[in-house]
């Protein structure tokens, strides 16, 4: 009976283990998919002129 209990625990790391790949993959798809080119951004933005 060991064995099986073996091969269910093993399994459940296997789904776990691919879950977690999964879920890493989207986050970096979104992340891509979000991502702001350095072309499109700027060094600084000082705002408004304040007067003084």
């Amino acid at each position: 009976m060991q064995g099986r209990d073996d091969e269910s625990a093993s399994r459940g790391e296997q789904v776990e283990a691919a879950e977690r790949e999964a879920a890493k993959r989207r986050l970096l798809e979104q992340a891509e998919a979000e991502r702001v080119p350095v072309k499109d951004t700027t060094r600084g933005d000082p705002g408004p002129a304040v007067a003084q």
